[in-house]
């Protein structure tokens, strides 16, 4: 059960820039929401709550916006699972295998 009392449905959500949420509109995943800065956090907020989603994908430039209380809370929260993605042609700040230690527990560089 989630926050909103009833079961995730296993939905994909995607908040962020129009390149990332285009992108991820041409694979098949029809919740994405352009939203930057202030917007984007409370759009991250409310899908969190919603108990919607099972993952919820959102752009690495929400990320800088966030106060250090409030990225702590969604580099940590489970249910939804929040993973933070780069723009389109930059680097993302944490490795693949830094994000499977910190989400899962386990160091796959080994």
């Amino acid at each position: 059960m989630n926050k909103a009392g009833s079961e995730n449905t296993g939905k994909i959500c995607v908040i962020g820039e129009r390149s990332i949420s285009l992108g991820f509109r041409l694979i098949g995943i029809m919740d994405t929401f352009e939203a930057t800065g202030d917007d984007g956090i409370r759009k991250l907020a409310e899908a969190e709550k919603s108990g919607k989603y099972s993952v919820i994908f959102v752009s690495d430039t929400l990320k800088r916006a966030m106060d250090r209380r409030l990225l702590t809370y969604y580099e940590t929260v489970l249910n939804p699972l929040i993973m933070f993605i780069p723009l389109p042609g930059e680097e993302s700040e944490e490795s693949l295998s830094a994000m499977a230690k910190r989400i899962l527990g386990v160091d796959i560089g080994r």
